[in-house]
Parts: C-alpha cells; structure tokens; sequence
C-alpha cells in the first residue's frame, strides 16, 4: 500500500503571523551595493586600502585555505573558552581537549580555514602546525577568576609574541558600551596597527556589554542599529574581519 502524502503546505501557513511582513518585505538597501563574498574577495575589498602587501597575503592565507577556499567565506574554530569560561566547564564533557594539540587537530579535521585561540595554547604546537593551519592568536580575554566576575577584556599576549610564533593574524574583543570600552577600543586600536606593521591580519569580536541595553523586556544588545554601530568602530580601527552576533531587533537608539 501507498501512503497518500499530504497536500504541501504553503509558504504562507509555515511563516505564519510573519507571512505578510516577511514576503512583502522591501530592503532599504539597493542589492547593488552590497559587497558579496566571492573568490576574489581579498583582491577586490582590501587590495585598493592601505593595507601592505604582507597583510594581503596573511588574508588570503585565510581565505585561501580548508573546505571554504577561495569562496569569500571564512570558518575559523575559535577555543577560548578556557579563560573566558572556565576550561573545566568548556572541556569536561571532552576531556582529550585539554591537551591543546587536540584543539588543533579538531580544526584540521573539520578543514576550518584557520585556528583561533590562545598565545599558550598555539605557542605549545607552534612548531608542529603554524604551517599546517592558519594560527590566530586571541590577544585578550575576559578572565573568570575575579571574585565578583567582571566583563573586561584584558591584554594576555603581545602582537609580537604572535608573530614569532608564526601566527597569520590576532584577535581581540571590544565590549562596546561597557564601562571600559574606551581604554580596550584604545588597546586593540594600538594592537592592530602594530599586527599591520608586522603583517598579519586583524580580527574583531565585536560585542556589546552594558545592563543599560535591556529595556522593558527587549534585549538591545541584539539590535541591528547598536551592532551596525560597533561594527564600524571596529572598522575604524581596521579590523580586517569582524565578527557579530547577528541582529534580532533594532530601533535601540530611537528616543
């Protein structure tokens, strides 16, 4: 016997309430000028800035490498969690991941384009795999031991340390709207520009922290106007490649 298959539902019954206010929807933003990733990304956005030719080539080192080459995308395993969560509470449902080569190994196993994490735990393989994967040395962290715990980013690495352990770019994370929000936007500002200096690549994690950004139930750390404006501090101070936690609401700065 055949089963009779139901009738397909309509795109109209699965959005639901949204239905309307979604397939209605007109874009502010003409698609024309949207910069869409492609494979000559690092040709076509960076090469006409004033970044140097050994920073192009640390990009496209990125670009260029695991199962997303030459496709304008990026997949990078970032591990951290270490310091900003605890490795006990990040590592323990798996313990092979305190042995910082596993970490590594995951990244190559997963044909990431790059690996990003701590100056400790790249410096102990350095040897054996800043050839194999790209390394991203996180240069700041939000550390967990402080009794009450505290949202700061602080420096754990030098650029410099970074770049002799053969890393192909640093990272760093802002906590916009925090109260020390401007002695890290003046932090990773500095570090940046020296990371140019030496050639490698720059990335952003581009967050908001402040209790301020909850109002009336709607959580505006999530909101697009509040986002799209740390991205571009971020991109003041040259981050090379920014990442966000993507939008949900917005009207955060609307009186």
């Amino acid at each position: 016997m055949v089963a009779a298959m139901s009738a397909p539902e309509k795109v109209e019954d699965i959005l639901g309430q949204e239905a309307e206010d979604l397939l209605t929807y007109q874009a502010k933003v003409p698609k024309e000028t949207l910069h869409l990733p492609g494979a000559d990304w690092v040709d076509r956005i960076f090469s006409i800035t004033d970044r140097s030719p050994q920073v192009l080539r640390s990009l496209q080192q990125l670009y260029s490498h695991g199962r997303l080459a030459n496709t304008g995308y990026l997949s990078i395993l970032p591990v951290d969690q270490g310091i900003e969560h605890s490795a006990a509470a990040s590592f323990a449902p798996n313990p092979i991941y305190f042995d910082s080569e596993n970490i590594v190994k995951l990244a190559i196993a997963a044909e990431c384009n790059a690996v990003a994490t701590t100056l400790g735990v790249l410096g102990s393989v350095s040897r054996k795999y800043a050839h194999k994967i790209p390394f991203i040395v996180k240069l700041n962290h939000n550390e967990l031991l402080t009794a009450p715990n505290q949202f700061d980013q602080i420096m754990f690495a030098s650029v410099e340390q970074a770049w002799n352990l053969g890393a192909v770019a640093v990272g760093a994370t802002i906590y916009f709207g925090s109260p020390e929000s401007t002695r890290q936007i003046q932090e990773v500002s500095r570090a940046f520009a020296r990371a140019h200096e030496l050639g490698m690549a720059t990335i952003l994690w581009c967050y908001l922290r402040n209790s301020a950004f909850k109002q009336d139930g709607t959580d505006y750390h999530i909101s697009a106007d509040l986002t799209g404006q740390a991205n571009h501090i971020g991109v003041t101070i040259e981050a090379d490649i920014i990442k966000q936690k993507l939008p949900e609401n917005n009207g955060a700065t609307q009186p």
